[in-house]
């Protein structure tokens, strides 16, 4: 547990992108943590309020360009925030020096290399280091995250994905292949646009991209094996959505005919009893805009009524927050739970309406 007498010093690597705002926005009023550094290749020198300019008076630190041995001097944890196949060398040095590390990209997340390189599209630069990281999804792998050195905060869409479909799989009702269509954000593609992520480009359309390809589907199926899925598979097609921020998934399987709209009820009650972010919605299906700029996460199913060759139809609905429970709000409530303070410190605000 981190002293009382102080509060944890902490650094953000890769401050300059949408996950480096959203994590100072949770920070900068945590009771428990100083924010003391601020690293990125970007904006060098720059105040970091006139970065990010909602944080306005909040923050007068500028941005460096460090080595990690400068960036972690007086540090106690250090939140990496860069792009994958870029952060697998860096992570590396930084767990090196001994700091506490929350890695918020997807290099350290899988347990095999040769998945890794399928799709990511890289030879991972330290195999040896995978297996090694606890896997950030506290509502799954609380004990393995408290008291860790050495975090990998999930993907966005495996965040949802995982929460959506590992109450199934630990009741073994997911089994064989599962679907999966999500929409997301343009926040999720990161603060440098391209054609295919520049927002007034996405604004108007939906796009579909990376089907049953995409790098978060690894991530998904270890997840749902770890949680009692057996040889699931996953055929999963991402959407680019005309909104800035949130996910909405629907995943679709397959259950005997004897399992009923009670019996999945129960099931996805039964899974997150307690869970003080997991909101089971009645009466309407979850949608992004009641989730959005809050760690809220919002799940129902559906249990079809067309029974065929003894299976019936099953949608499991979810939406979050891709950049707070998605992303930088959840490496918090790691970093609570890694300085073993209450899990959700400074993320008990409710979200934007409308």
């Amino acid at each position: 547990m981190q002293s009382s007498s102080r509060p944890a010093r902490v650094a953000v690597v890769g401050a300059t992108g949408y996950g480096g705002a959203e994590l100072l926005r949770h920070l900068l009023f945590h009771p428990h943590v100083e924010v003391v550094r601020l690293v990125a290749k970007d904006h060098i020198g720059a105040r970091i309020d006139d970065v990010h300019l909602s944080l306005a008076g909040s923050c007068d630190l500028r941005v460096e360009d460090l080595e990690p041995e400068d960036a972690v001097a007086g540090v106690d944890l250090v939140f990496l925030g860069l792009p994958h196949r870029v952060s697998a060398p860096v992570v590396a040095r930084y767990a090196d020096l001994g700091v506490k590390v929350i890695d918020l990209a997807g290099d350290y997340r899988l347990a095999d290399a040769a998945t890794y390189a399928r799709y990511y599209e890289a030879v991972h630069p330290h195999p040896e280091r995978l297996g090694t990281f606890a896997y950030g999804l506290p509502e799954l792998f609380r004990d393995e995250i408290r008291g860790a050195r050495l975090v990998s905060s999930p993907g966005c869409f495996a965040t949802l994905a995982t929460l959506c479909l590992a109450p199934f799989a630990g009741a073994a009702l997911v089994a064989g292949r599962v679907q999966m269509c999500a929409m997301t954000g343009s926040s999720g593609s990161g603060a440098n646009p391209t054609l295919g992520t520049h927002h007034p480009l996405r604004a108007g359309t939906l796009r579909p991209y990376k089907p049953l390809g995409h790098q978060h589907t690894p991530e998904i199926v270890q997840n749902l094996r770890r949680s009692g899925g057996g040889d699931v598979a996953l055929d999963f097609v991402p959407v680019s959505a005309p909104l800035v921020r949130g996910i909405l998934a629907t995943c679709f399987f397959e259950v005997d005919a004897d399992a009923d709209q009670a019996r999945l009820d129960h099931v996805l009650r039964d899974a997150y009893n307690g869970e003080p972010l997991i909101r089971l919605v009645a009466g309407r299906l979850p949608q992004t805009g009641a989730v959005a700029g809050s760690m809220s996460v919002e799940l129902a199913v559906t249990c079809g009524e067309d029974v065929r060759d003894g299976r019936r139809p099953v949608v499991v609905h979810g939406a979050i927050d891709n950049l707070v429970k998605g992303g930088a709000g959840q490496a918090v409530q790691s970093m609570n739970l890694v300085l073993g303070v209450d899990e959700l410190t400074g993320l008990s605000a409710p979200g934007l309406w409308p």
